[in-house]
């Protein structure tokens, strides 16, 4: 789905698990360019909520490219999959306190999102979009 001022798609990833068959899920991801260096992915895994991440939209396009990230979120495309298909997929590794987990998405399905989301918002214009006033306004409030 796209408007003017958002992107959003459901892709079907596999989530990796060391010495067992890949888990097919399905994850939406979404983009607005009220927040417009983020995008939202939500995993669909069996309970009543999703499970929502969100970071840098720019993180996920360099992980197309190659490897990229530190931390919580590292992103790498790869031309194999963890079942040795040949099959390009973009690896989408989350870790927190909680665990961590390791995703597959189809790199095609990634790349037409982010090209999506770069013709509302082009790379390089997102302070276009971001109302500092406001932020620093809503920052000071919730210091108080």
């Amino acid at each position: 789905m796209n408007s003017s001022s958002t992107v959003s798609a459901e892709l079907g990833l596999r989530l990796v698990v060391p010495q067992q068959t890949v888990v097919p899920l399905v994850a939406s991801l979404y983009y607005s360019k009220e927040d417009p260096y983020a995008i939202r992915i939500a995993f669909h895994v069996g309970l009543d909520e999703p499970v929502e991440w969100i970071f840098a939209r720019e993180l996920l396009a360099k992980g197309i490219e190659g490897r990229e990230g530190l931390g919580d979120v590292v992103v790498w495309p790869s031309a194999v999959s963890a079942e040795g298909a040949a099959d390009d997929v973009l690896n989408i590794e989350l870790s927190s306190p909680f665990g961590q987990a390791h995703f597959e998405a189809p790199i095609n399905e990634i790349s037409d999102f982010l090209k999506r989301t770069h013709a509302i918002v082009p790379a390089g214009d997102e302070t276009d979009f971001v109302d500092v006033e406001a932020e620093l306004n809503d920052l000071i409030r919730k210091a108080q």
